[in-house]
């Protein structure tokens, strides 16, 4: 009997099911996709409920294609967004629609946090950087502005707990992760912060019981089983957010790894043996999926996601002409940006679609073109968009750098590692060798790591990426592109730098009063 794993990835633009045998062979996957609602400018919602359907959808339609195959998977673990925030009544209903990660409400909230704890002693205890990312703010903002829905809530949870809940794990359980993520861990003590819910008077048992990611929950039930075609009593095992995910399905599982993941949002991150004391409250440090070691982290609200964002948008024209043609758009765009010269004959995209996060954390940041002349045209404006993502993760990655991270070469993940023009544009931007995975949606691989450490399989996570995590292609630097990019690099800094002090908040709050 060959034992199989199956992952679900359930991302911020749709789930995938995977199912994998212990040696990393891929059996059989299926895809789902659904969006998010905007309600206002900096608001981002979704509906829990429909992302669980999708998970059921994708799995079901997976297990369909494994035919006997699935009767042999021996666990389920889950890779899921971070730091969205659901809140359910007594009755594990949904109160309101989940707010996503991506959303920037609780501007208010974080000013509060910081005045009731200071960023110097808030970053000591959680390793976060104030922002209107984690969870304290949206739970407090929920508090402040609906009190009716506060007043109904009796559990606040993640979507890693959701979705395990929801697949039969009993109890509300997350991982050590997410709980990092909260803005309510200590990362230090492996335990909720008794500081952080008193000042602010929360009740923790508000709070899920949290897990190491690889532990045993559960096991799937008839009725799961019946919709899904996971075989009952399959072992259900705490996952992690896709972030910690993709961090164990790239590898980065020891000193000196690097990943930069490009998906709907970006991270960079770096394995720390132990947790590092610094000033600094701008680096963003966690609890790793191997306990007693930590991740360095770098946070991008917007990445290929904003990519998507401007083909969708802008290019409408285009993208109808390539489907028509029964080509992807995204390959077309691509033969446009490979035709103009590295830095866009001079023309500049800021990417803060969804605000600036590491290492500027500034909510009211916002995108925009810098240097539009007569002489840029569409092609031009295609590769100015894939360089902007690309130097704010250059801006990340200079912070973490002097933080005393670093590496000689770096992993890159996620759906642009599909474009070869994006990959040596990373490569030439960073000024490092990256390399490719085998698999790149190695969220889904991370994922399949901790299915297999649950169910025994492999003895611990370690021992699970040697199984199932497989180099690929190398991208080398290329020296006259590097240099355009350190100069570009310097503009990218002064053109925030210009922005930021008075231009971006005063838009901001401009746009926070229409409520468009």
């Amino acid at each position: 009997m060959v034992e199989m794993l199956l992952a679900v990835d359930i991302g911020t633009t749709g789930a995938k099911s995977r199912i994998m045998d212990a040696a990393g062979k891929i059996v059989a996957t299926s895809y789902r996709e659904y969006g998010c609602t905007y309600p206002r400018p900096g608001w981002v919602e979704q509906d829990a409920e429909m992302l669980i359907e999708a998970a059921f959808e994708a799995t079901a339609e997976t297990t369909r294609k494994a035919g006997a195959a699935a009767a042999e998977i021996a666990a389920v673990s889950f890779s899921t967004q971070r730091t969205c925030s659901i809140f359910l009544d007594a009755k594990g209903k949904l109160v309101r629609p989940m707010i996503s990660w991506q959303d920037n409400r609780p501007v208010d909230e974080v000013a509060a946090i910081e005045k009731r704890m200071g960023r110097e002693r808030y970053h000591r205890i959680t390793g976060l950087p104030l922002n209107t990312t984690w969870n304290l703010g949206k739970i407090l903002w929920l508090r402040n502005n609906e009190p009716d829905h506060w007043a109904r809530t009796a559990k606040f949870c993640q979507l890693q707990d959701f979705v395990l809940k929801r697949f039969g794990s009993g109890e509300f359980y997350t991982d050590s992760g997410a709980a990092a993520l909260s803005g309510m861990w200590d990362i230090r003590k492996f335990a909720w912060s008794d500081e952080i819910l008193d000042a602010f008077a929360l009740d923790r048992a508000l709070l899920p019981t949290v897990m190491l990611p690889g532990t045993r929950v559960g096991a799937i039930g008839s009725e799961v089983s019946a919709r899904t075609g996971i075989p009952a009593g399959a072992a259900i095992v705490v996952g992690a957010g896709d972030q910690h995910a993709a961090m164990v399905g790239a590898g980065v599982t020891e000193k000196g790894k690097m990943s930069v993941s490009l998906g709907t949002g970006g991270l960079v991150g770096a394995f720390l043996d132990s947790c590092p004391d610094s000033p600094d409250t701008s680096a963003n440090i966690l609890n790793h999926s191997i306990k007693g070691h930590y991740q360095l982290e770098g946070y991008q609200a917007g990445a290929a996601g904003v990519f998507t964002w401007f083909v969708e948008q802008i290019t409408r024209l285009e993208s109808a002409y390539a489907q028509s043609a029964g080509l992807n758009p995204y390959q077309l765009l691509d033969s446009l940006a490979s035709g103009v010269p590295a830095g866009a004959k001079g023309l500049m995209f800021l990417p803060y679609l969804a605000s600036s996060c590491a290492p500027r954390w500034n909510p009211d940041a916002r995108g925009a073109f810098l240097g539009l002349t007569f002489a840029h045209d569409h092609a031009c404006m295609v590769r100015a968009v894939l360089e902007g993502i690309t130097l704010e993760v250059r801006d990340i990655l200079e912070s973490m750098y002097r933080f005393g991270a670093d590496a000689d070469l770096i992993r890159i993940l996620g759906g642009a590692t599909k474009s070869a023009l994006w990959n040596q544009l990373q490569a030439d931007v960073y000024n490092r060798p990256v390399q490719t995975l085998a698999i790149p949606d190695a969220a889904v691989t991370g994922a399949a790591v901790y299915a297999g450490v649950g169910a025994g399989v492999y003895r611990d996570i370690p021992a699970g990426v040697a199984a199932l995590v497989k180099a690929g292609r190398i991208y080398e630097p290329r020296p006259e592109a590097a240099a355009v990019y350190q100069e570009l690099y310097g503009l990218y800094c002064l053109a925030y730098a210009g922005l930021s002090r008075e231009f971006f908040p005063a838009l901001a709050a401009f746009q926070r009063k229409t409520k468009v």
